[in-house]
């Protein structure tokens, strides 16, 4: 049975926490999380990597023990010492953690004082006035926790794409091994490239649906079969996604496929102009006076209403139709167009790898260049650079770059926006960088207003270059803080600054709606990895995604550009 890396990396995030709300050796938590983020920024899996007799002590910060501990998850699906943290410490206590605006502390104190383990618990107790009596939690906190649930609530039954990926190339692996199934694919909100995703719809062709039926129950992964007939199953995985299988005639695969990749507006929107020609469009094809015109591939179904082929990413019903009319669908930008990264954090700060990995691995990628941004010193979850560490930064980068032939290292940093606007570092060591990434990582509570001219002040300075993750999301952890986009943009926009397009799963912000917007404005954007590790370059992918569902195209993105052009760009007069 496969266990993939989001499962082995939630493992080590849940004994984090319950040992952190213990009281535990904060270098101990710290080993456990940093392992947790490693694993979950991983490519591969570590299932495969440990089969092919790889050795896990060459991941950074991976000793001997937390080698022994992945090992034994991925053989047995258990943590023995999780299960002996348990036995001391209500399990349930971890999902609080992930509660925005509770901490460990404040978790422990909810435990002792007021029994509280789960999220009714806790909301109950906050409609009732108990919470406002504990010392550190007053009206205010108890807003933002109320908050914190009701986002929690939301998109507790949604992964992140990034986490349904190695659970539907699992799948698909398994079904195109067996010889009747002839086309396969997972549709749905996956296909369209959501930032989050629910249950899993696949969607195959094949002579005996019996027999591709028995198939696909044998899959390892399966933990409950919730029904079975001859042409359909649905199941729940042992990690409790639900996944359904429909085996479809031939003739009615592109129909199928269009129809259950949605989303449900654009379907709507498709039969609707069917229903004008006399024409009848459903999940088995395309019907004139009930009789079968076309339905065997998705561009045939389009073109029986006059439509070109309309790409996955688009179909929401937020234009894409009549743009379809009017043969004004975007070229949609693609993984090959990018030629470099504008974020990327190294050892220096609180990467994984060094800049010199760093850099050949960006090499590897075919990549002309990549902007080193480790962060400010003001941001208090990692020992950030002052001038004096980001100058000897500086003279490393200049060494790195005589030695490259095909990449240049760009120098930058990501330097903290101050609640007044401020940057976090002065402008006689700004301005002997190539480009500033510039973030907000505090003060989320602001008003719309105030957080808006914050980050427009930000931007008066001709040293600010590029802003950073614009909301600060956190997917199904902490949602956007509240701003003015539209002003934020026009800002960008007339002094020159480019937004970025954030590629981190648990982040990319922009979202689809602000990236379409910013297009839409004339907005320059950016597609960043973040990329805190070597193999976090791959997380361009997703960046790309997001950015294809908000219609961008290449020549909106400036890290298509060769390094001669992006300078103009980059350098604000």
């Amino acid at each position: 049975m496969t266990v993939h890396n989001a499962e082995i990396a939630e493992k080590f995030n849940h004994l984090a926490n319950l040992l952190e709300i213990e009281g535990a050796n904060p270098f101990r938590v710290r080993a456990y999380r940093n392992v947790a983020r490693i694993i979950g920024g991983l490519t591969k899996n570590i299932a495969d990597m440990l089969a092919e007799g790889e050795d896990l002590t060459e991941l950074p910060g991976v000793g001997k023990d937390l080698a022994e501990k992945i090992a034994t998850i991925v053989k047995t699906k258990n943590l023995p010492l999780l299960k002996q943290v348990e036995a001391r410490i209500p399990a349930v206590l971890s999902e609080l953690m992930k509660i925005e605006g509770l901490g460990p502390k404040r978790v422990q104190l909810l435990y002792k004082k007021l029994k509280i383990t789960n999220a009714d618990d806790l909301k109950t107790a906050i409609e009732k006035g108990r919470l406002r009596k504990l010392r550190g939690f007053g009206e205010k906190t108890e807003q933002n926790i109320l908050q914190g649930i009701l986002h929690r609530t939301q998109y507790a039954k949604r992964m992140k794409l990034a986490d349904a990926f190695p659970i539907v190339n699992s799948l698909l692996n398994y079904l195109k091994h067996h010889k009747e199934i002839k086309q396969v694919e997972c549709a749905g909100s996956f296909r369209r490239r959501k930032d989050t995703v629910g249950d899993l719809d696949f969607l195959a062709t094949g002579k005996n649906s019996e027999k591709i039926i028995d198939y696909f129950l044998g899959f390892d992964e399966i933990g409950k079969v919730l029904s079975r007939g001859t042409t359909r199953s649905t199941v729940h995985l042992h990690s409790g996604i639900q996944v359904d299988l429909r085996v479809v005639p031939e003739k009615s695969y592109g129909a199928a496929l269009v129809y259950f990749t949605g989303s449900k507006a654009h379907n709507i929107a498709i039969r609707r102009i069917g229903v004008q020609k006399k024409l009848k469009i459903n999940e088995y094809g395309i019907y004139k006076r009930n009789k079968y015109v076309a339905g065997k591939t998705e561009a045939d179904v389009y073109k029986q209403i006059n439509l070109p082929y309309i790409d996955p990413e688009l179909r929401e019903d937020r234009g894409e139709i009549e743009a379809a009319k009017n043969h004004a669908l975007p070229n949609l930008i693609t993984l090959s167009d990018i030629r470099g990264d504008l974020h990327c954090h190294t050892k220096a700060t609180d990467g994984d790898s060094s800049l010199e990995a760093m850099a050949k691995a960006a090499e590897e990628l075919g990549y002309e260049y990549i902007a080193i941004t480790d962060h400010s010193s003001h941001l208090a979850m990692v020992h950030g650079l002052d001038k004096k560490a980001l100058i000897k930064q500086i003279k490393a980068i200049d060494r790195i770059n005589k030695k490259l032939k095909k990449l240049v290292v760009l120098k930058s940093i990501e330097v903290d926006i101050l609640e007044d606007g401020s940057l976090d570092l002065p402008d006689d060591i700004l301005k002997e960088l190539d480009l500033t990434v510039c973030s907000i990582h505090s003060k989320f509570n602001l008003s719309p207003k105030k957080q808006t001219e914050r980050t427009i002040r930000a931007m008066d300075n001709l040293y600010f270059t590029i802003l950073a993750h614009p909301t600060g999301r956190l997917i199904n952890q902490r949602p956007p803080y509240l701003v003015e986009m539209e002003r934020i943009m026009m800002a960008a926009k007339e002094r020159g600054c480019i937004l970025e397009m954030n590629a981190q799963p648990e982040r990319l912000d922009l979202n689809d709606i602000h990236s379409k917007m910013a297009k839409e404005k004339g907005v320059k954007l950016a597609i960043s990895t973040d990329a805190h590790s070597r193999a976090q370059f791959a997380y361009m992918a997703y960046g790309v995604y997001q950015a294809r569902r908000g219609w961008i195209e290449k020549p909106d993105v400036i890290n298509t550009l060769p390094l001669s052009q992006l300078g103009k760009i980059l350098h604000r007069s």
